[in-house]
Order: C-alpha cells, then structure tokens, then sequence
C-alpha cells in the first residue's frame, strides 16, 4: 500500500499537506504572505471568506436537513456539547491552569472551543461508522448555522473576561456583510443553479480550501514577521498537540456516557459523538480572521485549529472503522 493511500484510509490528504506547506512557507518567507505583502493575501481572503459562504448556501439541501430535523433529543445534546460543555469545559482548564499557559494559547483554545461543528467529516464518518445520518446532516448544518452567532458571542465573553473587547458591533457588521448576506443569497439561488452547482465539486473545494490556505499563510506570515513564534516553535506546536488530544478524548468519553445515560439508540450515539466532537476548520478559519483581523497574533489562534483538525480526522477515522468493524462481526 502507498504512502498516500495509507494517509487516505485515515482522512489526510492533498489539503492536509498543502496546510503544512504554507506554514513552512510563512516561516521560510513571510513578507510575500503577509498583509500588505508582495502577494496582498489579506486582499483576496475577505472575497474568498464571501466566496465560501455563497457556495455554502447553494450546497446546503434543506430537503436533507428536514429528514433529520425531528429528533430533538440528539440535536439538543449536539448544539449543547459543541456550544456550551466546549467552551465552559476549556475555560475551566485555562482558568486553572493560570500563568503557567499564555493568553494567546488560551485564546486560541477557547476560541476554537466555542467554534461550530463540522459538516463533511461528521457525515462522512458517521456514515462509516453505519450512524444515523439524516441526524449528522441536521447536526452539522445546524451547528454552522448557530456558530455564525454563538462564537462571537462567547468569544466576546471570554476577552471581557480578561479585560479586553472585540469591537463586537464591528464583527457583527462584518459577519452580516460577509457571512449571512452570502449565505442568503445562496439559499435564494439554489433553486435555480443547485443542479450546476452539484457539478461543481471541483470549483467548491478549490474556492473552499484556497481560501482557508490563504488565511492559513497570511495569518502565520504576519505571525513570523512580527516576531510572535520567536522563542515558541516546536515545544508549542507539542503541547497543542497533546492538549488537542486530551480535549478531544475528553469530549468524546463526555458524549458518548451522555448517549449511553439518555438511551441513544446505536445510531444516535455514532451520529452525537461526530457531530459533537469536531471542529471547522472551514468555518473556524474564515471566522476568526473576521474578527481578529491582521493581528500578529492570529497564526498562535489559529494553531488550535490546525493541529486539532489533523488530530480529529485521525482519531475519527480509526473510530469509525472500528465501530464498523464490530457492527458488521455484530450482524448489525
């Protein structure tokens, strides 16, 4: 078996090593990615951020959504896990863990923390798994819906927490303009462009994963050429690492004894910890560069992100193929 098609098995694939390779690029030449830049990166990615949003709404079937729509227990438990235990969960360690962690690490952390779920890898995995689908659709397009709202809020909280304020009128404006108009506009054209637009695949995922590269390597090129990485480097990238791994294990258990409390069917517990356990980076990315702006900061907020996208689609995946595994020996 090949390299590629043995990373294939477990989620990685052309996007996870394009991810590694703008982060190298931003660290070997950050004036070309920076903001006002050689490349003036920050330029497109506002477009892009629309772009994305507009293609979301033409692909988002609310035919499928309301298959799932129905079964109120596993939605209530998804949207509180994803939006109430995340956050208050990383908030409680990052107010325990005090000084011995930076504000950005913690930031970074809540942030991606109060972030929505995602939608592809939750469906895609719960399908594997042989979950409840309808009910992983319903989840992760409600939950992409809500964060629109509910993660600036909280991250609003978090910073008035520390002292500090996100211009939250501004967000808000920029959100409508950029995130709710697009996505709007796409609903009111599927009608007319879901058959062209369920062509497009190709042009959906470049857009897509363009657009979240281009922030990936503008935000870690304005990072490395502010000076920020000076004296973290590796030793951070580990203990997010490890800490993305204990969250993740952490959230998974929470859920899954929560699915085995309430009486979730098999289908239902598959369906509640995927969607309740993942993060966007698709939605996460474009999202946090609305509301942190060119901050030099931002390549530390978003390294979260990164690195717990790589972990879950691992981890996911080998989950998924075990629960497989034991229905098919099950007979189930």
């Amino acid at each position: 078996m090949s390299v590629l098609r043995l990373l294939g098995r477990y989620g990685f694939d052309g996007f996870l090593l394009a991810l590694f390779a703008v982060v190298g690029l931003a660290g070997i030449a950050p004036g070309v990615g920076r903001s006002g830049g050689l490349l003036h990166i920050d330029i497109y990615t506002n477009y892009g951020i629309s772009a994305i949003f507009l293609l979301y709404g033409l692909t988002l079937s609310w035919e499928r959504i309301r298959a799932g729509a129905l079964n109120w227990r596993l939605h209530s438990l998804v949207i509180a896990a994803t939006f109430i235990v995340y956050p208050l969960l990383v908030w409680g360690i990052g107010w325990l863990a005090g000084p011995l962690v930076g504000p950005d690490f913690k930031l970074g952390f809540f942030y991606l923390a109060a972030s929505p779920s995602t939608i592809s890898s939750s469906v895609a995995m719960t399908s594997i798994a042989g979950g409840n689908v309808a009910g992983a659709i319903f989840n992760a397009s409600l939950s992409s819906l809500v964060g629109v709202v509910a993660t600036p809020l909280w991250v609003n909280w978090y910073l008035s927490q520390t002292g500090q304020s996100l211009e939250l009128g501004r967000v808000i404006v920029k959100i409508l303009l950029l995130v709710v108009a697009p996505l709007v506009l796409g609903q009111a054209l599927r009608p007319l462009l879901s058959n062209w637009i369920a062509r497009q695949r190709l042009l959906v995922k470049i857009v897509d994963r363009g657009t979240v590269l281009a922030i990936v390597y503008n935000s870690f090129a304005d990072s490395m050429a502010e000076g920020v990485w000076q004296g973290r480097g590796a030793l951070l990238v580990l203990i997010v690492a490890a800490a993305s791994l204990a969250l993740l294990a952490a959230m998974f258990m929470l859920i899954d004894l929560a699915c085995r409390v309430l009486g979730f069917s098999r289908g239902d517990t598959i369906a509640g910890v995927f969607c309740g356990t993942k993060k966007s980076l698709a939605s996460g990315v474009p999202m946090a560069k609305l509301m942190f702006g060119n901050s030099p900061v931002l390549g530390v907020i978003i390294l979260p992100f990164v690195v717990y996208h790589l972990i879950q689609l691992a981890a996911a995946s080998i989950v998924a193929r075990r629960w497989a595994a034991q229905a098919a020996s099950s007979g189930t």
